[in-house]
């Protein structure tokens, strides 16, 4: 699929984001990439491990 990049963006059709409330949108190397956003917080565990702390597994919520 093409899509036309006009002075409001790019329009991704709904029917490419069927059941998907929320998307992270980034930019790496050279591409754009449009990724799911999941509500489950287990799924989130992980995304910023923490290296400097000495109780993190005592309060991770705390943390996360």
């Amino acid at each position: 699929m093409r899509a036309k990049v006009t002075k409001r963006g790019v329009l991704i059709p709904r029917k490419h984001l069927n059941g998907i409330r929320q998307v992270e949108i980034r930019k790496e190397n050279n591409g754009i990439l449009v990724v799911p956003v999941s509500d489950n917080p287990i799924l989130q565990l992980g995304r910023r491990p923490i290296s400097s702390v000495d109780d993190a597994s005592e309060f991770h919520d705390h943390y996360v």
